[in-house]
């Protein structure tokens, strides 16, 4: 039989939308894919996921150019209100040269946000809600690794936001200034397994000259209660840009809060050729209580109030044992002077 922690990993390690519910014992985060889960981090929930990078970017064909450089993934994530609900803020702010082969070479030193969001996400439909199939059978491993028809079934998640763009920002369309909305769909299934699919539809900079339409696909494998591996691919396409990126890495579980990841971004063209190295963590504060539903107690009052429980049980066991001891004593007395 296999032991426990493999009939129960894929509810023990969280990563990139392994989650069967909002709140997890473990960090969930996005990293270190570009896709976004249809579930939040859970009510009162902060979390910061942050990724530095090296790029390289080559064009082949005329006009011929390169970039090198350094940049920044970031966001927070806060769970408002409902278990529902998140609002975040995402970012990528890049650093990097320039260098164009068209006639004269030409060096120019670039830097600036390609993108700054700010957004809500909520989750619409969640058919692992109360669903007693979910729930792991601690006596069979098969059972727990079996394949359902209802993990076909998507949770599914709607995000609308802002972006703000500079103005004369190099990785923008001419004339792209202000704010401009951004909306998603996220669905998510969890599988058997360990294994997750992960499905993103973005349209973005709504109304403007760089109005991308984005798709994102991600498979998650949890292999063991620490590591995680993805592969994922994201199509871009817009009249200012468009590409196909493929994408691989993995994650490790450091503690309950605390995760850090890899992963390198690559295609298969020349239009630019495009190499991302990413090394990224994410860390939460875990401030949700858990409401029991019966009383209205949160989880951890609950359980303090068993311990006192308890603990009042075991005194009034004590204080009668010491009586009835007590008066075992004076019998023997009694008895002792009557004789």
């Amino acid at each position: 039989m296999k032991p426990l922690k493999h009939i129960l990993i894929s509810s023990v390690f969280i990563f990139s939308n392994i989650i069967f519910a909002q709140y997890t014992e473990v960090i969930n985060s996005n990293r270190p894919g570009m896709s976004r889960s249809a579930f939040s981090v859970g009510t009162n929930v902060l979390q910061f996921e942050v990724g530095p990078y090296y790029l390289k970017e080559e064009r082949t064909p005329l006009p011929k150019y390169e970039v090198s450089g350094l940049g920044v993934d970031f966001s927070a994530r806060y769970g408002l209100f409902l278990e529902e609900l998140e609002i975040n803020i995402e970012g990528n702010y890049q650093n990097d040269t320039f260098t164009n082969f068209s006639t004269f070479t030409t060096e120019n030193k670039r830097s600036n946000f390609r993108y700054l969001t700010v957004g809500a996400k909520y989750l619409v439909f969640d058919p692992y809600k109360n669903a007693e199939s979910q729930k792991p059978n601690l006596y069979s491993w098969k059972a727990n690794h079996s394949f359902k028809w209802k993990s076909l079934i998507p949770a599914v998640a709607v995000y609308v936001g802002a972006n703000y763009d500079t103005k004369n920002n190099p990785y923008t369309a001419s004339g792209i200034e202000g704010f401009s909305p951004k909306i998603m769909i996220a669905t998510q299934n969890n599988f058997n397994g360990g294994w997750v699919f992960v499905m993103n539809l973005i349209k973005d900079r709504i109304g403007t000259d760089q109005s991308d339409f984005t798709y994102i696909l991600t498979l998650t494998h949890s292999f063991s209660p620490k590591w995680v591996v993805f592969g994922e691919t994201q199509g871009i396409k817009s009249d200012f840009y468009a590409d196909n990126l493929l994408r691989f890495g993995g994650a490790y579980l450091w503690d309950k809060n605390f995760q850090l990841d890899t992963a390198v971004t690559f295609n298969t063209k020349d239009t630019p050729s495009v190499l991302n190295l990413t090394f990224g963590a994410s860390y939460r504060f875990d401030f949700h209580k858990d409401k029991d539903i019966d009383n209205g107690n949160s989880a951890e009052e609950e359980l303090e109030r068993k311990h006192r429980s308890k603990g009042s049980k075991k005194k009034k066991k004590r204080k009668k044992d010491i009586n009835t001891e007590e008066k075992k004593v004076k019998k023997r007395k009694r008895k002792d002077e009557d004789f």
